[in-house]
């Protein structure tokens, strides 16, 4: 048991926090989830929009783990998000092998860090394959960089359903999740603003209720283990990712007061990518207030 600014841990409270920079090392993160009241961290290990990175020194590793355990963070309250440029469902196998060695070295960066979630954007066909054959090539995918790794937990984001990306319907993650062969190293990261663009209505407490049965019947809870928690700047249904500081979009507060009431969300990451850094403290803070 640990105490952070005064939430007691325990299995059944919603851990809240933001995905913060990393600029500096991945040790400065901690730090800046201490600074705003978080009880979960968002980060990337490295630059999300380059290929290459230098390897995580023996220094990055013990740093971050030292000013991990000053925070009182748990590990497995840590969600790292892999680069924006990996595509696993592209038909190009030459872009499709730089992809997959892409997501097997954030895959060992998070081991190396001793965390346990990456999260992923399942990926695109491009509009040149069906979504059925982008799902086959993304699951293949994922099958072989478990298969060369060790312990890490790939967490499928679901998406807008922006363009030709996959994962928008519950149906396809529940269809990537099949198609894993080691079903406890797969899971889920829903998104709250690409979840409403995709369609499912979240909003009141009846259709949060829908939505979350459908999740539940179909994906199941069981698999959830992460969120980011996002308002929208889109309309229902719009399959547009935009996102919204919590309570300023479409979405509104009502949906994440049923969100932070609701058992099924205890004990996972529950992550910020909302777009103004200036508001996650009261962001975190009012959130955390809603669960009490």
């Amino acid at each position: 048991m640990g105490t952070v600014f005064n939430y007691e841990y325990t299995d059944e409270m919603k851990y809240v926090g933001a995905h913060v920079s990393i600029s500096g090392g991945v040790a400065t993160a901690p730090a800046r989830a201490t600074e705003i009241g978080a009880t979960a961290l968002g980060i990337f290990t490295k630059n999300q929009r380059q290929w290459k990175a230098k390897e995580l020194t023996d220094e990055d590793v013990e740093g971050f783990a030292s000013e991990l355990a000053k925070s009182g963070i748990r590990p497995e309250h840590v969600v790292v998000h892999d680069s924006y440029l990996i595509n696993i469902g592209n038909p190009d196998q030459e872009k499709r092998t730089k992809s997959f060695d892409a997501l097997l070295d954030e895959v060992r960066r998070v081991e190396t860090l001793g965390l346990r979630y990456l999260n992923f954007h399942p990926g695109s066909g491009r509009g040149e394959i069906s979504e059925d054959e982008a799902i086959v090539f993304i699951a293949e995918g994922v099958n072989e960089v478990i298969a060369q790794t060790k312990s890490a937990v790939l967490l499928i984001e679901s998406t807008a359903g922006q363009g030709a990306h996959v994962g928008y319907q519950f149906e396809q993650l529940a269809s990537m999740i099949d198609q894993v062969e080691s079903k406890e190293r797969i899971g889920v990261c829903v998104d709250t603003c690409h979840m409403f663009a995709a369609g499912y209505d979240i909003r009141t407490g009846d259709t949060y209720e829908k939505s979350m049965t459908e999740f539940d019947q179909i994906v199941g809870f069981d698999k959830l283990l992460a969120v980011h928690l996002n308002d929208a700047k889109v309309e229902l249904a719009s399959r547009v990712d935009r996102h919204h500081s919590i309570g300023a979009g479409k979405i509104g507060w009502g949906a994440f007061e049923s969100l932070m009431n609701d058992p099924r969300f205890d004990d996972i990451p529950i992550v910020l990518e909302t777009p103004d850094p200036a508001l996650w403290a009261n962001e975190i803070s009012r959130l955390l207030e809603l669960s009490k």
